[in-house]
């Protein structure tokens, strides 16, 4: 990667030009062509350093998911890796330093959908699956710059109640497998849904401003682009400490994604979430220390969880194939 690379990547992770020639509009930006511009986003994908062109959705508002996770033998990782893998709906899959070591989240389109997926989960692999539903999202925006000093990542803007509209699931979850990399990408997904290009720009403008899509714009693979020193902490403290203490690090930078989830008595009964994303684990760990300092952690035990291996990454599952 060059310095240009590094520029396409840190400035249009969010903010996507919703325009007929988006690629254009970057390349302005850039002092490049067109052409050049959808040269290096194809090589940044074919090399892995860059997953889509596309959205993510915000959980909850057109479909269902959650994060679960399995305790898997070591010696049976990878066959039950591959088991959970083959699974349509997970979309991530991670195995981290627990005893429960296999994470995912799994998507689908609607609540009864993600029941039977994780049921088949725990029948394909004779595992109970750890099941933590979102309550609360203090911030789900993946979307933090490569380079220079880390800052605090956006607030979360929650989402306004919004119906959606005929083909919305449809460009959802278009915009989940992401754009084709063409000159005019808006106009090729519009033929392909049966739309003008028209009511395509005013649909994914409104769900952006509802806030269903959460992002738009280049979703990266940070593992691929060094930041493979990654932890999932999770923190034991009191429920009506958990508002402060998820507004406080949510806003600490080096805290890349902040939520609340319902825990599991017995199993898991760490209900807040922070990710961090490092590329050393010095780095990680001194992010960590500053959280641990924060006073509305007070008290809080942390239980860290390094990711050691990505299994699968892809856009959520919204809607099924018509």
């Amino acid at each position: 990667m060059d310095a240009l690379d590094l520029r396409l990547l840190d400035e249009f992770q969010r903010d996507f030009p919703l325009t007929g020639r988006p690629f254009a509009r970057v390349a302005t930006a850039l002092s490049l062509s067109e052409p050049k511009v959808l040269a290096r986003l194809q090589h940044l994908t074919e090399t892995g350093a860059l997953a889509r062109v596309g959205a993510t959705v915000r959980p909850h508002t057109a479909g269902a998911s959650t994060l679960a996770a399995l305790a898997v033998p070591e010696a049976q990782l990878e066959e039950v890796a591959t088991l959970v893998g083959a699974e349509r709906g997970v979309n991530h899959s991670y195995q981290r330093e627990d005893l429960w070591n296999l994470w995912f989240v799994a998507t689908a389109p609607d609540a009864p959908a993600l029941a039977a997926s994780l049921s088949r989960i725990g029948q394909a692999t004779g595992l109970k699956v750890l099941n933590l539903p979102l309550v609360r999202a203090f911030n789900i925006d993946l979307g933090f710059r490569l380079t220079g000093a880390r800052a605090a990542m956006p607030a979360d803007r929650g989402a306004a109640t919004t119906h959606l509209q005929g083909a919305d699931r449809a460009i959802l979850q278009a915009l989940s497998d992401g754009l084709p990399l063409l000159p005019r990408p808006y106009a090729a997904l519009a033929a392909r849904l049966g739309l003008t290009e028209g009511h395509l720009h005013q649909r994914i403008a409104a769900l952006i401003a509802g806030g269903v899509i959460t992002r738009l714009g280049l979703i990266v693979r940070h593992r691929a682009l060094g930041y493979a020193a990654n932890a999932m902490v999770a923190w034991a403290l009191p429920e009506g400490q958990i508002p402060d203490a998820g507004r406080a690090l949510a806003t600490l930078p080096g805290v890349t994604l902040c939520y609340e989830r319902r825990p599991v008595p017995g199993l898991w009964e760490h209900p807040l979430f922070c990710m961090i994303h490092a590329r050393t684990r010095p780095e990680a760990l001194a992010v960590l220390d500053r959280a641990a300092r924060l006073p509305e952690l007070a008290g809080a035990a942390p239980r860290i969880l390094f990711s050691t291996r990505c299994f699968k990454q892809r856009g959520a599952l919204i809607a099924e194939a018509a």
